[in-house]
């Protein structure tokens, strides 16, 4: 429910709490939504970070993106949720491909249930996913949501 709950709180600070909507960020490369995200980060819980894992170009693209929201200090306790999506289609990278170029190979804290204790450890964790073949993603948000208050 965390990802309700934050859209709800950014629903109530813009004016739109009660209303009925599906609100959908779209935009051309550079047209500012990551600047966006950054700014309603305030109601953040966790971080959902989905990566095209077809479009094996653009790896680098999204790495440099994902390493400036990991290094942001107000997200340093934030769970990272990183869904490699399009496994559908054939030559997608695999899990291992994925981590490796996104440099997670050493830095993910294990699926399923993993107590960290009181350690400072973020939660990070690579599953991956096909949005429309509606397969992948529940279990990503399942682990996710253990490390949500």
């Amino acid at each position: 429910m965390f990802l309700w709950d934050w859209i709800y709180g950014v629903l109530a600070s813009l004016g739109l709490w009660q209303k009925e909507a599906k609100i959908l960020f779209l935009g051309l490369d550079n047209a500012g939504k990551t600047t966006l995200l950054h700014m309603l980060k305030d109601e953040v819980d966790a971080v959902v970070y989905l990566v095209d894992a077809y479009d094996k170009e653009r790896f680098a693209e999204s790495k440099k993106e994902l390493d400036a929201l990991l290094s942001d200090d107000s997200l340093a306790n934030v769970p990272f949720l990183i869904l490699g999506n399009k496994i559908d289609i054939p030559y997608a990278a695999s899990e291992e491909e994925l981590r490796y170029h996104l440099g997670l190979s050493n830095f993910t804290t294990g699926k399923g249930k993993v107590n960290l204790g009181d350690s400072n450890v973020r939660p990070l964790e690579v599953f991956m996913c096909s949005v429309v073949r509606k397969m992948g993603y529940g279990d990503g948000f399942k682990w996710v949501s253990q490390y949500i208050k």
